[in-house]
């Protein structure tokens, strides 16, 4: 598949392994945020494979990436209640926003 090639894909795939093996650690009462940062994870990742695909109309493969990068806003948002709730560490958070800001990079720089 042509979304398997993607650079940008492939940082979303290392993201999402690393997000997942890390809330699988949270402790117990914070399920529901684990499961909203996993499906705004696959969400992310899901859209942008998508969105590749479409090859009919610029602008229909455009708006399948801007809900990429909404997806990864999400995921952002998690990651900065997981901090705020005292599960994740800053240098944690920070790492995967850092990973996910490369990723919007990536995305934008996409035709």
């Amino acid at each position: 598949m042509n979304h398997e090639r993607l650079r940008v894909y492939q940082e979303l795939i290392r993201a999402a392994e690393g997000i997942a093996k890390r809330v699988a650690t949270w402790p117990r009462g914070y399920g529901y945020l684990a499961d909203q940062l996993r499906r705004a994870m696959a969400s992310s990742v899901l859209t942008l494979a998508e969105g590749n695909a479409k090859r009919s109309s610029a602008g229909e493969r455009r708006r399948f990436f801007e809900m990429s990068l909404g997806s990864m806003a999400e995921v952002a948002a998690c990651l900065d209640l997981a901090f705020a709730f005292g599960i994740m560490k800053r240098t944690e958070r920070d790492s995967y926003k850092s990973q996910l800001r490369l990723a919007s990079v990536m995305i934008g720089a996409l035709p």
